[in-house]
């Protein structure tokens, strides 16, 4: 039986420029990045040189304190560089396509019949291991942790999210597939939102299905995590995002490493947005220029949604979980008269301080990246508890993280959040602080001190 799980707090924020459901294949040609920043936590060791030829499939860097960790070629093709920062650190490898793909072959298996350790071995030697990601600390996981359960929530109800549903079809089976193979490992949790009628989500075999009913952020795996089974000191729960559910299946049925997603361009500086069948890592420029509206402002293009993406230029290339660019106004240039004193009818409020709640749930809005105000000290107003359908006191848990205050963060549920949990709290903050931030590097200080 399916379980249904009402959810009141939160916040729907529906901006203008929705990606129409029309999909377009974008062509395997040019440069592709693998950005070891996409695997939050990795330490990455780089196993390819200049001008090394690699297959779809092969590694570009490992995981350097678990080097069987090793992290998949999108494309086949020639290496042309290895782009380091700031201190050397690596920033991405690129690999120039070939014309026609060559695939590293790694055997199928048949999950029905398989055992959890077959299953992580083959996704170890495919270079797909890392992208699954573990509570506590919300980072990329390794082999040698013992997960209590796995979590995959197919919502995705964030501001222009795209829909999972639509990127599902024709991919039903490698889905299952790959959910099976996730069950072999720990107990699986599917979570899906109360508007999804897709038949593989909804009789999805060998998971438990629950159902959430509720505005933003109900598609959060870590609210999954919270409402069904929350994360105590000591204990570990692998996260998986949908999209890599299908890459799993994929390489359980093929034998072979198939990197494509279907993207979303969204946002109300896009023109016709629809979504596109790309890999991870295409460069932005083919398949996003010249879909941006001409404008006498600035824009901010986003690898990922508004709340929860990072900024980003055309020459930047498509995150390992990102499934939509977002392009929306700066802001810089903006003037207003009289300020948030005006009774604007086209702004959008979480209160009632505009008179645009009069035009009711249905408008779209567009807002751009202004902050609107300068950080302040903190104001326990109560402010994150309405967006939060989580069992933690968040004010009182981001005041122990600002403070560094490890005993208070671990009582107050410092292991079962993420950064992403706290998106729409950094929305509607008073105080403007960079939430997500303060999350971020609280959970990496309390992994080193746990180490």
């Amino acid at each position: 039986m399916t379980n249904v799980i009402k959810l009141r707090k939160g916040l729907r924020i529906n901006l203008k420029g929705k990606a129409e459901k029309k999909r377009q294949s974008v062509p395997v040609d040019g440069e592709y990045a693998l950005m070891p920043d996409d695997f939050v936590g990795l330490k990455p060791k780089v196993v390819v040189h200049v001008g090394d030829t690699v297959k779809v499939g092969d590694a570009l860097f490992v995981n350097k304190e678990c080097p069987e960790v090793r992290f998949a070629s999108p494309v086949s093709g020639m290496v042309t560089d290895v782009v380091r920062g700031d201190r050397r650190k690596l920033l991405c490898v690129k690999v120039k396509a070939d014309g026609t793909q060559q695939f590293s072959n790694f055997g199928k298996i048949d999950v029905e019949k398989a055992d959890g350790d077959s299953v992580k071995k083959l996704l170890l030697e495919a270079g797909l291991f890392g992208y699954i990601n573990q509570l506590p600390y919300a980072v990329s996981t390794v082999p040698d942790t013992k997960p209590k359960a796995i979590f995959v929530s197919a919502l995705r109800d964030m501001p222009l999210a795209a829909d999972f549903e639509y990127e599902l079809e024709g991919y039903e089976s490698a889905f299952q597939i790959g959910l099976t193979a996730l069950s072999r490992i720990a107990k699986t949790y599917l979570g899906i939102g109360i508007n999804q009628t897709s038949d593989a989500l909804l009789n999805a075999r060998n998971v438990e299905v629950n159902i959430f009913d509720g505005p933003c952020p109900a598609g959060n795996v870590g609210v999954h995590i919270n409402n069904i089974l929350p994360v105590n000191k000591g204990e570990v729960v692998w996260t998986v995002d949908p999209s890599a559910v299908i890459f799993f299946g994929r390489l359980f049925e093929t034998g072979r490493v198939d990197l494509h997603r279907l993207v979303a361009v969204a946002g109300s500086e896009i023109d016709n947005p629809q979504y596109f069948d790309v890999l991870v890592g295409q460069e932005l420029n083919s398949f996003v220029d010249g879909r941006i509206k001409e404008a006498d402002y600035d824009i901010r293009i986003i690898n990922g949604n508004p709340l929860t993406g990072r900024k980003c230029t055309l020459d930047d290339f498509l995150g390992a979980h990102t499934s939509e660019i977002t392009v929306i106004p700066e802001g810089d240039d903006r003037n207003e008269l009289l300020g948030w004193i005006m009774p604007r009818t086209q702004d959008f409020s979480v209160s009632h301080s505009y008179f645009s709640w009069l035009m009711g749930k249905k408008k779209e809005y567009v807002i751009d990246a202004r902050v609107k105000g300068g950080e302040r000290h903190i104001i326990m107003s109560g402010e994150y508890d309405k967006v939060l359908p989580m069992d933690i006191y968040g004010e009182f848990l981001i005041k122990a993280m600002i403070a560094g205050d490890i005993d208070k963060m671990e009582a107050l549920g410092a292991y079962e959040v993420s950064p992403e949990d706290f998106a729409l709290a950094e929305f509607v903050d008073s105080s403007k602080l960079e939430l997500q931030s303060i999350v971020r590097k609280s959970l990496d200080m309390l992994r080193r001190e746990n180490a």
